[in-house]
């Protein structure tokens, strides 16, 4: 070995417990670690820099700031109801294929977002049956496409960095069918049995509450909750009116709506945009008329000002170029119009901030910022098929070889900006720093690992002892490892730690690189045995009640015929000698 390669193994060590501790990003750490390698000359600043421009990690930005429109679109979480209803294992079979179908094309999280509200209040079946189920094939479907995930390009991005050509659109979808197909079979079998309903605390108590008043013009006037489709929200929960001074709950569906009177919402504050639809119905942002596209979630802090005292009483907007549109408060039902409401320590807010927000000096002494959220769904259906048309079009075009995929993207999001369905403040919120960072520092870090020879120096470690057993058992040591790190650590951070060492397998066994390099990019996707390994893991785990033990009962059934499907069909589509 030489010091080279120990210099690189430390550091691969080091970025190993760094990512598995998940104290600091992956984002740092991979920086981090490439950073490293510059100042050690084990990769010149200009090549370092070059991986910037990398087609791979463009196309990764560009489809991923596409995603903000099209995570706006209201279609799925529009059918969830008519998806769930009849028996459960035909209702499980509609929401699986449904939301596979969706994830191979849209940000699989957003889709887990949009289900979650309308699954968890389902009246056909227990949400316990319905969000893990509904989540695992979120995952699965992501492995359908290109697109259906960033790790699937990411590790594009990777494969074009190394000089191999780069996936297609639809190239993935064979073995990501086989998957699917019988991991989907597997849930319909065992989940009547393993998800059985029971109950689940609600503690509506513990969710936000926000108001909207009715102005004297709106045409909610004179007609009904029913009559006006305020109980059909399906993250939003009509509470209670306030109506001079008086708490009218709990609100009956004939109730009438009059001039001036205070709505008041529990719920999912994010679906924000739910209240947006109702002409005549306003928010205290709108009020004070600050953009509604950006909420800031905050914790009043212990030595905070504001304890004890009413928003009326310490003039908010004026102090934080803030309008309080939600408060949480523990158990504690709180009545009556937010502006009266004493704050207390520890009281979490969601606030609709205005430019000057970050620059208040009196922030950090008021408020502990938990984080940001956008208000994502459109409130006229058309934008949403629209968006999803564009999308759908460039993917045919580029799939067809019309146009080139990267180029089509572009021009999809310079038509979104153009037409409004998103505004360039929009874009640099949702900018992907992170993932970008994770990328650029994974081709550096391959990069090195493949000129110092320490990619397959490590791939021979990996070995040791299955020279006689076949490429298969190599195959299936790479799906492995790349699972356990992806339950260890996130699904980008495990493909990118991954894939040097799994084109060092291919280049000691002298095979085609490509059935190692999917068994990276599928094994990422293989998070069902933790709530903490993806982030749509973590989305259900409370609105399902769920503990670690039912994402093992239920996920390990399914991680297993995984791994075992992608064994076999991945050597048969992406074979380990080149085809004559």
């Amino acid at each position: 070995m030489t010091l080279q390669q120990a210099l690189v193994f430390v550091a691969l060590l080091v970025l190993a417990v760094e990512l598995v501790r998940g104290r600091r990003a992956p984002a740092a750490v991979f920086t981090g670690v490439a950073l490293a390698f510059v100042l050690l000359d084990l990769v010149s600043l200009p090549r370092a820099l070059q991986q910037l421009t990398n087609p791979g990690l463009v196309t990764v930005v560009v489809l991923l700031l596409l995603s903000v429109v099209l995570d706006k679109s209201r279609l799925l979480e529009q059918a969830a109801e008519r998806l769930v209803r009849g028996g459960y294992r035909a209702a499980l079979a509609r929401l699986c294929g449904a939301t596979a179908l969706y994830s191979a094309f849209l940000n699989n999280t957003a889709v887990v977002a949009s289900l979650i509200g309308p699954l968890k209040h389902s009246r056909a079946h227990g949400a316990q049956r319905l969000l893990l189920p509904m989540c695992f094939a979120a995952s699965l479907g992501g492995i359908l496409t290109l697109v259906g995930t960033s790790t699937n390009l990411l590790v594009n991005g990777l494969m074009v960095g190394a000089g191999l050509p780069g996936l297609g659109i639809f190239e993935l979808f064979p073995v990501g069918l086989c998957i699917v197909l019988a991991c989907g079979a597997t849930m319909l079998l065992l989940y009547p049995r393993l998800l059985a309903t029971r109950p689940v605390e609600q503690e509506q108590a513990s969710d936000y509450f926000l108001e909207a008043s009715v102005r004297p013009d709106s045409p909610l006037i004179g007609r009904t909750v029913e009559q006006n489709g305020l109980r059909r929200l399906a993250h939003l929960f009509l509470a209670e009116i306030v109506r001079e001074g008086r708490v009218i709950a709990p609100v009956e569906p004939d109730r009438s709506i009059r001039a001036g009177d205070i709505l008041v919402f529990t719920g999912d504050v994010t679906r924000l945009d739910l209240l947006l639809q109702f002409p005549g119905l306003e928010t205290r942002g709108q009020r004070y008329q600050l953009p509604l596209d950006n909420l800031v979630e905050v914790v009043v802090a212990a030595d905070s000002t504001l304890a004890r005292r009413t928003l009326r009483q310490v003039d908010f907007r004026s102090q934080f170029d803030a309008a309080v549109i939600a408060v949480r408060r523990g158990r504690e039902r709180l009545r009556g119009p937010i502006a009266d409401v004493p704050l207390e320590v520890g009281d979490t807010l969601v606030l609709v901030v205005g430019q000057d927000f970050d620059k208040r000096n009196n922030l950090q002494r008021n408020f502990v910022v938990v984080t940001r959220h956008q208000v994502q769904k459109f409130t006229d259906a058309r934008k949403g098929w629209l968006a999803t048309a564009g999308f759908g079009a460039a993917i045919v075009l580029a799939s067809l070889g019309v146009v080139d995929f990267l180029k089509a993207l572009i021009v999809l999001l310079a038509l979104f900006l153009v037409t409004g369905l998103v505004g360039t403040s929009e874009l640099r919120r949702r900018v992907p720093y992170q993932i970008a960072a994770i990328i650029a520092s994974a081709l550096v870090i391959s990069d090195v690992m493949a000129e110092t020879g320490s990619g397959r120096l490590l791939a021979g470690w990996l070995l040791t002892g299955a020279e006689h057993f076949g490429p298969y058992w190599a195959l299936g040591i790479i799906l492995v490892v790349t699972w356990l790190l992806t339950e260890l650590m996130s699904n980008n951070a495990a493909a990118a730690l991954a894939f040097p060492v799994a084109l060092g397998v291919a280049e000691q066994l002298g095979l085609q690189p490509m059935p190692f390099l999917m068994a990276v990019l599928y094994g990422a996707s293989c998070s069902f045995l933790t709530p903490y390994g993806y982030q749509t893991n973590l989305m259900v785990m409370s609105p399902g009640g769920y503990a670690l033990r039912d994402f093992l009962r239920a996920g390990a059934p399914v991680a297993l015929v995984f791994q075992a499907v992608a064994l076999v069909a991945i050597p048969v589509v992406f074979p380990f000698v080149a085809r004559g």
